[in-house]
């Protein structure tokens, strides 16, 4: 039998049904703290529940426009906005019983961005908040998108070590006293100003200085800060290690 033959008697039906789905772990920072963006789903399962932005991948697109159109749907975020989020596969999750509804199997994607707006719930949802990332313990969750959400906060403040993806956060101008805010935002932990500014700046392609300066100096005077852009390195190295990390490695 040909190719052509075989296609032509071939039967999906002949096989046990499985559905993709794609999730988002949409991250900002607002206000000084770490946001998620969840909605609250408006129908069965898990009605009322809180859960990641997502839904079924359309026959006609891939799984990245697909996450891009769950997280515009949310967000309202569109054109060069849009495409100035980050947006990374983050893993699949296929557990048989993770959907009550049939087979489903989810791939999961992480995206981070400055400065994302106000969430509007889409059609299949009641709310949808930008919640701290500290408070998620006060949320009931669908389906397994706890482990989805660990994942994705693991993933980005492990990446924060090796990549210049902090940058991602941030306007495309900033300063190191911004930079080094993302860091201790992400992780969690209060980083030493002079040891950070040391760090950065001896990380060939890090970031590189824009040769300008901010308009004013700091709430306490003094003179204004250097303005830095993302430089055009794809990893750090030597790498910036979170301070628990770093006692482990020595």
């Amino acid at each position: 039998m040909n190719e052509q033959d075989f296609l032509a008697a071939y039967d999906p039906r002949d096989y046990p049904a499985v559905a993709v789905t794609v999730d988002v772990v949409a991250l900002t920072i607002r206000e000084g703290a770490l946001h998620l963006l969840l909605i609250r789903r408006g129908a069965p399962p898990y009605e009322g529940h809180w859960a990641l932005p997502g839904g079924f991948v359309h026959p006609d697109e891939d799984l990245a426009t697909g996450a891009r159109r769950e997280l515009a749907e949310e967000t309202g975020l569109g054109g060069e906005r849009l495409r100035r989020v980050h947006l990374e596969q983050l893993g699949s999750y296929g557990a048989p019983d993770r959907d009550p509804r049939m087979r489903v199997v989810s791939i999961a994607h992480l995206a981070f961005a400055p400065d994302l707006p106000d969430p509007s719930a889409g059609t299949d949802a009641e709310d949808a908040v930008w919640l701290p990332v500290t408070a998620l313990t006060s949320r009931q969750l669908a389906f397994d998108h706890a482990r989805i959400i660990d994942d994705g906060l693991e993933r980005a403040r492990s990446k924060l070590e090796y990549t210049p993806l902090a940058t991602r956060f941030l306007e495309p101008e900033f300063t190191i006293t911004e930079l080094r805010a993302v860091y201790e935002t992400v992780w969690g932990h209060p980083l030493h100003a002079g040891n950070f500014h040391r760090k950065v700046l001896s990380v060939p392609g890090f970031v590189e200085s824009t040769g300008a300066s901010t308009e004013r100096g700091g709430a306490r005077g003094g003179p204004r800060a250097k303005l830095y852009r993302a430089g055009d390195a794809r990893l750090l190295h030597p790498a910036l290690l979170r301070p628990a990390r770093e006692e482990t490695v020595r």
